[in-house]
């Protein structure tokens, strides 16, 4: 059964990006003439997806007034918060939208040419699998180590991780919602008990983090 469900994180400030994001949601900062979100949806579209739920907090009614004039052939759902909760907090929040089988995951403020259609379901004996990425120079040092298909939390040659991953529900069922929950500790937890999978990404792939970054890419 091939993945149909993806939550695309939206509801980050974007401090990095001011002053591009103080009137704009970074997801709709445009990379080569299109929104972020934008080719988010286009890439999510092709790749067979047909739910999609996205999360907003920062000038949030931008977001679904720029979906809402789309001509998608997807169900898309959004998920309001009045305070950010950080990346796990805004999964559990978003839960109910999502059902009960493994959802595709996405940062509304990354540029890939990754393919989706590639994303597989979990194993049995997974509850996350991650897309990893070579470091890019801002983040030299990594972030988690990439054995034989398992993801670990420590370790030589760290690999930077995309914002591109595959979760279970039932990684997130300790934490309460519309709580701040960050995702790496829960990540870790679950590398210790062997059940995050992932994959090393070589294709194009940027963390649209400053303005100099979205600079550059829309040079290229």
């Amino acid at each position: 059964m091939n993945l149909t469900t993806a939550m695309i994180l939206c509801a980050g400030r974007g401090e990095r990006m001011r002053p591009l994001t103080d009137m704009t949601p970074k997801p709709l900062l445009e990379v080569r003439g299109m929104p972020l979100l934008g080719w988010h949806l286009q890439r999510l579209q092709q790749a067979g997806f047909r739910h999609i739920v996205i999360n907003h907090c920062w000038l949030g009614q931008q977001i679904e007034d720029y979906v809402g004039n789309l001509d998608l052939d997807l169900k898309v759902c959004f998920s309001e918060e009045k305070v950010a909760l950080e990346t796990a907090g805004g999964i559990v929040k978003a839960l109910p939208l999502l059902g009960n089988d493994p959802f595709a995951v996405v940062n509304g403020d990354i540029f890939s040419d990754f393919d989706f259609a590639q994303l597989a379901p979990l194993s049995n004996s997974t509850l996350a699998h991650l897309v990893l990425v070579t470091n890019p120079s801002h983040n030299l040092q990594g972030d988690f180590v990439l054995q034989q298909q398992q993801v670990q939390a420590s370790g030589p040659n760290k690999l930077t991780f995309s914002g591109i991953a595959v979760y279970s529900p039932m990684l997130f069922s300790g934490l309460k919602p519309s709580v701040l929950s960050p995702l790496a500790p829960l990540l870790r937890e679950a590398m210790n008990k062997h059940v995050v999978s992932g994959e090393h990404y070589q294709g194009q792939w940027c963390d649209v983090g400053t303005p100099q970054r979205l600079q550059q890419l829309n040079k290229g």
